[in-house]
């Protein structure tokens, strides 16, 4: 995260990685900036071949019955459904000003879940946090997600892809 907060050092450590390597390069976005559109351009600049968006919010929570954190060291990332509108909202930018590829990640458990991250600009999604509820997620994901796109008489999800109208 940390290196992952100054767009010129983003710029470079794309720029090196890409030199040294041959196969794609996906950079995650940390979502603890200011101003998460001038990370992804610097990934672009730096030549990168794709976004990963977002990595986990920093937060805190408390126990309140021994007054410490819950988290081993304090504070810790925050992730699951918690951070999905702000997750939104990051790659609905980014998607505006960035011509890259994203995979959208953030809280997902169904399939409108799904659904949004491809309206606001992502092109594929990865599942975290709903593992832990449920470990067969993703093939209950992808039938439901066969059924809704159906029922919305959508051809193929990349139809979708930042469609959403504001």
């Amino acid at each position: 995260m940390h290196f992952g907060t100054d767009p010129k050092v983003v710029k470079e450590l794309t720029k090196e990685i890409k030199n040294k390597v041959s196969h794609p390069i996906y950079v995650k976005l940390t979502p603890n900036v200011t101003d998460i559109v001038a990370i992804a351009k610097a990934v672009k600049e730096g030549g990168g071949d794709g976004l990963s968006m977002i990595n986990t919010l920093l937060g805190l929570q408390i126990d309140v019955k021994t007054r410490k954190p819950i988290l081993g060291n304090g504070l810790g990332g925050l992730s699951g459904k918690a951070i999905q509108p702000l997750a939104l909202r990051m790659i609905y930018q980014v998607h505006q000003a960035v011509n890259l590829p994203i995979i959208g990640m953030g809280g997902i458990e169904t399939a409108s879940d799904i659904i949004k991250f491809f309206l606001a600009g992502a092109s594929c999604v990865a599942v975290g946090s709903a593992h832990f509820k449920d470990e067969n997620i993703c093939p209950k994901l992808a039938k439901e997600l066969t059924s809704q796109l159906a029922q919305m008489k959508v051809e193929h999800i990349s139809d979708l892809v930042g469609k959403l109208e504001l």
